[in-house]
């Protein structure tokens, strides 16, 4: 079996890291190039004038005790898009290597394979079977070619959250070979979080987080991979420098001290995915609204078009997903707040 790092494209498992200048708290900085003046407006207590710390170990600790996880088993990224970008890049050797998606799902892992040269296999979710994972199609295209599987639970589009037990068969499959790359930034609003059970049973598993989605964080661009200290070692290796804002992790580390507000979203959105789901399929148009455990619904729409106008006339807007033969006649609606809610069922009534 290969180990981790023999997996690694050869040029990343020699690669010699950048090394960033060292700071000491106590001791004067001159060993960075930086300006001794901070600039106008600063209100951040380390100063925007000096560069962030080379990996942000503040919110990594913090991050870490909020997943139960050690910090040397987490890498903080600007989004997890990044991290996407990264494990693709640490991988795949263009033009030799591939990934496997399982559409319908986040168009950006196909993105980020293309922009590395590396193929793409696609193995359907099992749409007959609430699109589950098609474990045989993903065992029959696995070889020592197909570096990363990419699995999103709860799934973007469709809301699904993929069986534990699926994901497990799955790292099975692909040890010795691959990654498994599990998606989870909609597991907040899930009824359950495997990320410990996998990372406890699997060394050949990333999890990606993000608080982008429950905690309300966009616009900060926070993203965290976890997995085991070698993987870890692996993506950092290629991050660059001083990568995660000062301004941003201030904003991360403040949100995290406000449980209670977050909790309190999160038990809202999840009574007002219920009463949305229950009115849209009483609507005219709406043919099915598929079941889902994130802070959206995909709406099966015998006028799809018509919907989106409709919704659009009313001050909303929503994604419409029938472009993709995966989803033909679908929409995506974000669940918002009651007010938010109200605006675009009456929206749609219209």
């Amino acid at each position: 079996m290969s180990s981790l790092k023999d997996l690694a494209r050869p040029e990343i498992r020699n690669l010699r890291p950048y090394r960033a200048a060292i700071y000491e708290t106590g001791l004067l900085r001159l060993n960075a190039n930086e300006t001794p003046w901070r600039p106008a407006g600063d209100q951040t207590a380390e100063g925007l004038n000096h560069y962030p710390e080379g990996r942000p170990l503040r919110v990594t600790e913090a991050l870490a005790r909020r997943y139960g996880v050690a910090p040397e088993q987490l890498l903080v990224t600007r989004g997890s898009s990044e991290a996407i970008d990264l494990l693709v890049r640490c991988f795949c050797r263009p033009g030799d290597d591939r990934v496997i998606i399982c559409p319908p799902t986040f168009g950006m892992y196909v993105v980020y394979a293309q922009l590395q040269g590396a193929g793409v296999i696609e193995v359907p979710l099992d749409k007959a079977n609430g699109y589950t994972l098609d474990l045989a199609g993903i065992e029959a295209v696995v070889s020592p070619q197909t570096k990363l599987l990419f699995i999103c639970s709860p799934n973007n589009p469709t809301g699904n959250a993929i069986p534990t037990d699926q994901i497990d068969a799955a790292c099975r499959a692909m040890n010795g070979t691959g990654i498994v790359v599990v998606d989870a930034a909609y597991v907040e609003f899930a009824d359950d979080d495997p990320t410990l059970k996998l990372l406890n049973r699997h060394d050949n598993v990333v999890i990606l987080r993000t608080l982008s989605k429950a905690h309300g964080l966009a616009g900060v661009r926070c993203g965290v991979s976890l997995a085991s200290p070698a993987l870890i070692d692996l993506l950092a290796c290629i991050l660059p420098p001083y990568a995660y804002p000062t301004p941003c992790a201030d904003a991360v580390l403040a949100a995290l001290t406000d449980d209670e507000s977050f909790n309190e979203h999160i038990v809202t959105l999840r009574s007002e995915h219920e009463r949305v789901v229950a009115a849209l399929e009483k609507l005219p148009g709406v043919e099915r609204v598929l079941p889902s455990q994130a802070n959206f619904v995909l709406i099966v729409a015998s006028e799809a078009a018509r919907l989106v106008a409709a919704a659009k006339k009313g001050g909303v807007l929503i994604r419409d997903f029938s472009w993709d033969p995966f989803t033909s006649d679908c929409l995506r609606i974000t669940i918002g707040d009651r007010e938010q809610n109200d605006q675009l069922l009456e929206a749609l009534k219209a």
